[in-house]
């Protein structure tokens, strides 16, 4: 059969993958996390302690009514290690910090802040990441702005570099 149209069709698809890749270049990308969490009461966990000398963690903690940093670590995380001497300066310009140790054994978390300091308050131990799930967390390291009645007002994805740190104090600033 003699079908003529048939040899558009490759001329159809270059032109479709073109127009994606021109609106991909022409759209502005969007850096903002916007999580379905944002806005959002932390859920209810009560975590045990991620290692000994550190108190354990839960929700509650974190509901006294001063803002606070939730930090989402883990000893074998690469990022969480370079993010350290951040979280150091965030604790030494007076914001609270409490953590979340994903998947590891107490040992290595002490390990971890005798190697790199500890600037958190409380540490729980999630060893079967249900709560990080919880919270929407896609990873380590990741940081929440906690308000101080426990409502999770910003999710800052990836490690906190120098960058972020005037930036992450302003909004625990905000949130007083």
């Amino acid at each position: 059969m003699n079908r003529p149209w048939l040899l558009w069709i490759p001329l159809a698809v270059v032109a479709f993958i073109g127009g994606l890749a021109i609106y991909g270049l022409a759209v502005p990308k969007d850096d903002q996390v916007h999580s379905a969490m944002m806005g959002k009461k932390l859920p209810e966990f009560a975590l045990p302690a991620a290692t000994a000398g550190v108190p354990a963690l839960s929700n509650t903690d974190m509901t006294d009514g001063k803002p606070r940093l939730l930090n989402i670590f883990a000893s074998w995380c690469l990022p969480c290690k370079a993010e350290a001497p951040h979280l150091e300066a965030l604790k030494s310009a007076g914001v609270e910090i409490d953590a979340i140790a994903i998947r590891d054994k107490p040992e290595d978390v002490a390990a971890f802040l005798a190697e790199f300091g500890n600037p958190f308050r409380r540490i729980g131990s999630d060893s079967e990441m249900a709560v990080q799930l919880k919270l929407g967390s896609s990873g380590v390291p990741e940081t929440y702005v906690i308000g101080g009645d426990g409502t999770i007002l910003f999710q800052h994805i990836g490690d906190i570099r120098a960058e972020h740190v005037p930036m992450l104090i302003e909004k625990v600033n905000a949130a007083k």
